[in-house]
């Protein structure tokens, strides 16, 4: 196995900690045992040679697939169940009568990862909307640092044990079963997102505040000033009354966080 040197493994976690806000300073082996393969598949030698490369900007081609082997993208269909019950019984109510007259949701999924996540709130939004879902803009905004695993959301294939947790209604009205056995999302679930590539680290700008964001299980590796900083960039982008959901195994600080905490992993901006 390639040795990676104390000096090396620095410069890498700061590189990729300053670039994209993931902590990794205490995760120096877990780096050698996942990157192992693509120093190899690379033609790489030593770590010296890749992360001069990297950092040294001369192969951002192998940034993204660095990032996918070093994070993990694990996701599943409701998730966290709780949240969208709140979703359904609290939260689109009120959007529902707060934009009565331009009938335009803002939502954003920030670290969508495979895609579950936005699918799943997209289902919530249709079976809430029903038949006058269409006279609806509920378009979902969903983001991930990884080209990879967006490509895998928009074109989804999934195992019947991966739609265990869907109701048997849904799974017929939402998904379609494909000749293998396999499923997909039914289009007007899958139009009903929009996937774009986008850094948590850079500067908010989209089109548009928000409503409601996801970003539930992202910030898990951040530190406690990266978390902070973000957070307040959500907080600007966030309409008054608006809504932040973040994981349960994650939590903000009390002192610091600009919203208002409501429960477990769920916020309002006042």
């Amino acid at each position: 196995m390639t040795t990676l040197t104390d000096e090396d493994f620095n410069r890498l976690y700061r590189f990729i900690q300053n670039n994209y806000g993931i902590d990794l300073s205490k995760k120096k082996q877990l780096i050698v045992s996942r990157l192992q393969q693509s120093l190899e598949s690379n033609g790489y030698s030593s770590f010296a040679d890749y992360v001069n490369d990297i950092v040294g900007g001369r192969r951002p081609d192998l940034v993204p697939p660095m990032l996918n082997k070093l994070t993990t993208n694990y996701t599943y269909f409701l998730r966290e169940e709780a949240h969208f019950n709140f979703l359904r019984n609290t939260v689109l109510p009120e959007l529902a009568q707060k934009h009565r007259n331009d009938r335009s949701l803002s939502i954003w999924s920030a670290g969508c990862s495979s895609g579950e996540e936005p699918y799943t709130i997209s289902i919530y939004l249709k079976e809430y909307f029903g038949y006058d879902a269409g006279q609806w803009d509920t378009r979902i905004l969903a983001t991930d640092i990884s080209q990879n695993v967006l490509n895998t959301a928009m074109n989804p294939t999934y195992q019947d044990e991966q739609l265990e947790r869907i109701p048997a209604p849904w799974k017929t009205k939402y998904f379609q079963k494909r000749p293998d056995g396999t499923y997909t999302v039914s289009k007007e679930i899958r139009d009903n997102v929009i996937f774009r590539p986008f850094n948590l680290m850079e500067q908010i700008r989209f089109r548009r505040p928000f409503d409601l964001i996801f970003c539930r299980n992202v910030m898990i590796y951040f530190d406690q000033e990266t978390k902070d900083a973000l957070v307040n960039r959500f907080y600007n982008v966030t309409v008054p009354g608006g809504y932040l959901f973040i994981g349960h195994s994650e939590g903000l600080n009390k002192q610091t966080c600009p919203y208002k905490y409501l429960m477990p992993a769920i916020y309002q901006k006042k």
